[in-house]
């Protein structure tokens, strides 16, 4: 069986096969349904199958986890991915490919949770914050490589689903050499405790690091998927806007470990007050500039360098906010903020667009930052007591 460290980077290619996956198919099916005569909103519609696979598998996973450990969950999930990945090109049938889309969601979900889970878990409090920058910095990598895999469509349309399934396997199997653990928790926690009222300890005293989890799934979503109708609105060519948004998640993978770090020198609040506000200032600027093309590449840049780390961050925050027993539920509230965040982003900005045509789009994202900075602000650091000194 491999050491300690080698099964860290074992994770770690898990977490960036993911983010490659992900990657892939957001543009990869937008542009076959786009070439199959499919209209927008349906594509657009069509998008939020892997969204909301994450959100609908995300409270069931804790109890598994609790039973089987960590390896089984995660090579569940990772078989599920590839699998529904090798299933694509056999069938192009739109109910048939959101099913896949879901599937791919709820596995790469449960992999994450477990992967997540882990390294959080077994990482130590100095070198917390760097461990998961790590996790975040190597699912970004594997979401920015994803979009390449949409120039093999010029070949076949099989080839990008089993090229990314057969990589997906490649990596899976070498949890094969992994040995299992089991999470940390107490008979109490597990058996006597109800799901609910873990859930319910766990946002009470960790709240406020769900908040830049949310915020990240926003951003992701809402920069890819409505700042290019917007962008056309006001003046820019696609191959413009093509550049320009990559720019966002290539800045934010010079800053995960730095920021990562950091965190764990001066204190995870004190770096996400920072970034945010670094990133109201970014998308204020781009807001005022919203018409050059050279300010929207320095902007998208310096957010990404600001903001491109919320996921991370809000992750050792969390951690560092909860009890052990209550990471499993963290983590699970992490990836469901995540989700909700990627599925209101576009919704709520197109109808803001809509409703309020004159308004810049880039204003949406600094409320929101500026929602994000109270409330972190206002958070104070609580007393954390273990479930089991809490009366049945």
């Amino acid at each position: 069986m491999v050491s300690v460290r080698s099964r860290f980077w074992i994770l770690i290619g898990l977490v960036t096969i993911s983010g490659f996956s992900q990657g892939m198919l957001l543009p990869l099916l937008a542009v076959i349904l786009e070439q199959n005569g499919v209209s927008s909103s349906i594509n657009g519609l069509h998008a939020t199958g892997l969204y909301i696979g994450i959100l609908i598998s995300s409270p069931f996973m804790e109890k598994p986890l609790q039973k089987l450990g960590y390896k089984p969950v995660i090579m569940i999930g990772g078989a599920l991915v590839f699998i529904s990945l090798a299933l694509f090109p056999f069938w192009q049938a739109l109910w048939f490919w959101f099913a896949l889309r879901m599937l791919v969601g709820i596995g790469d979900q449960v992999l994450h949770f477990g992967t997540q889970t882990w390294i959080t878990a077994s990482a130590a409090n100095e070198s917390r914050g760097r461990s998961i920058a790590y996790y975040g910095l190597f699912f970004s990598v594997g979401f920015t490589l994803g979009p390449l895999m949409t120039n093999l469509l010029s070949i076949s349309l099989y080839i990008p689903f089993l090229v990314s399934a057969l990589l997906s396997l490649i990596v899976w199997s070498t949890m094969w050499f992994v040995r299992n653990e089991m999470p940390d928790h107490n008979e109490t926690t597990v058996y006597s405790t109800s799901s609910i009222r873990r859930f319910g300890r766990a946002l009470k005293l960790g709240w406020v690091a769900f908040l830049p989890p949310l915020t990240y799934g926003f951003l992701e979503a809402t920069l890819h998927g409505i700042f290019p109708v917007y962008g056309m609105r006001i003046g820019h060519d696609v191959n413009t806007l093509s550049l320009i948004i990559p720019s966002f998640a290539a800045a934010s993978l010079l800053s995960q470990i730095p920021l990562g770090t950091l965190s764990d020198k001066i204190g995870r609040k004190k770096v996400i007050l920072s970034v945010v506000a670094g990133g109201i200032v970014a998308f204020l600027l781009a807001a005022f500039f919203e018409h050059s093309t050279l300010w929207l590449f320095v902007t998208f840049a310096l957010g990404g360098l600001f903001v491109g780390s919320l996921f991370s961050l809000g992750i050792s925050y969390m951690t560092d906010l909860l009890p052990k027993e209550l990471l499993p539920a963290g983590n699970i509230m992490c990836g469901m903020a995540f989700s909700l965040g990627s599925i209101a982003g576009p919704f709520l900005s197109g109808i803001v667009i809509d409703l309020f045509p004159g308004l810049s789009f880039f204003y949406i994202i600094v409320v929101l930052l500026m929602l994000v900075f109270i409330s972190t602000v206002s958070k104070r650091s609580p007393h954390v007591q273990h479930l089991s000194s809490s009366p049945p």
